[in-house]
Parts: C-alpha cells; structure tokens; sequence
C-alpha cells in the first residue's frame, strides 16, 4: 500500500532512502467501509488523505436537505478540505468511502514536519494542488458551459471506468442533474 504514494511522490521530486523512510512514519493507514465517513460538516479537518485503494467523495448538504456531491478521489488521488485544514475551522463538506476503501493519510502536524525535514515535499504538493485546482476550474466552466447531459457525455467519454463505478445517485448529483435524468441518458446509448 505504500507503494502507491512513495510512486506517485517519486513521479514529481526526488527522495533518498532515508526520505522515504521518514515520510511513511509519518503516515497513518485507514481502512473503511463502503458508506463510512473520515469527516462530517462540523468537524475540523486534521488530515490530507492519499486514496491507495477504493474511492471517497466529499459532498455537502444543501438547505433544502439534498446531497451535493462536490468531488470524487480515485486511487492515488489526495482529498482534503483545504479551509478546515489550513484554517482549523469546522468544515462545511462530508468526506465518505464510496466504497471499500484504504487510505494514508498525514496529519496537519505531521505534514508540516515532513516540510521541514524534507523541504521539496513541499514541491510536491504544489504540484498536486495546481492540478486540483485546474481540474476545479475545468469543473466549474463545464457547469456553466454545457448541460448536464454534455456533462456526462463527456465524463463517459473520458473516464467509463470511472461513470460505471460511482453509483447513479452520486455521479448525478455530481453532474447537477437527477438520477431519472442520469437514467435515461444511459438508456439512450
């Protein structure tokens, strides 16, 4: 399992041995079950969380009592909620295994170590943010932009493995549209 993220590190700087070392004492494993939850609204974030194996979501609860899916992290991608973390403040996000899932995670204090002890892990996950936040930004001028069904055209398109593996439910509210909606557009294939 720690394979993944000292690979997935090792793919944008360079660590020694005893780098590598140091990074996975620092690392704490979670193994969940499909529906549990590492965060609830409330709750301040204390955690970055690497995805090793399964899949999580981090969703809201809108006013009128709906779930809004906000983001979806796959195998080697990380999931936070970055103000509650940053900021130590209650968050406002759900972040729940969508199904069976492991994940490694660094705690706020233990992350900020690793940044003194190893300075270009700091490198690191700017480059993992920037590509999080273009893939926010992408996200957000598709909500303008298209439909829902063009939406989920593309996503299909792009990601099937990833469509067929997230339940309806989710994916639609992912997408903004209902799960009839979602329905009807695969049965249109």
């Amino acid at each position: 399992m720690f394979d993944a993220i000292v690979t997935h590190i090792k793919k944008h700087i360079n660590l020694s041995r005893e780098e590598v070392d140091l990074l996975l004492s620092s690392i704490q494993i979670r193994e969940l079950k499909k529906k549990e939850h590492l965060l609830e609204a409330g709750q301040i974030c204390n955690e970055n969380y690497f995805v090793a194996q399964g899949c999580l979501r981090m969703y809201l609860m809108t006013d009128k009592g709906t779930e809004q899916v906000i983001q979806f992290a796959i195998e080697n991608w990380w999931l936070t909620d970055y103000v509650s973390f940053k900021g130590e403040c209650p968050s406002g996000f759900y972040i729940q295994a969508v199904e069976k899932t492991k994940v490694l995670s660094f705690t706020k204090k233990a992350q900020n170590e690793l940044f003194e002890k190893i300075p270009q892990l700091e490198r690191y996950f700017r480059i993992v943010l920037e590509k999080a936040y273009s893939a926010q930004l992408t996200r957000i001028h598709y909500i303008f932009n298209l439909s829902g069904e063009q939406q989920y055209h593309l996503m299909n398109s792009r990601h099937p493995e990833f469509v067929q593996r997230v339940p309806q439910y989710m994916l639609a509210s992912f997408l903004g549209i209902t799960p009839e909606f979602l329905s009807k557009l695969r049965a249109k294939k």
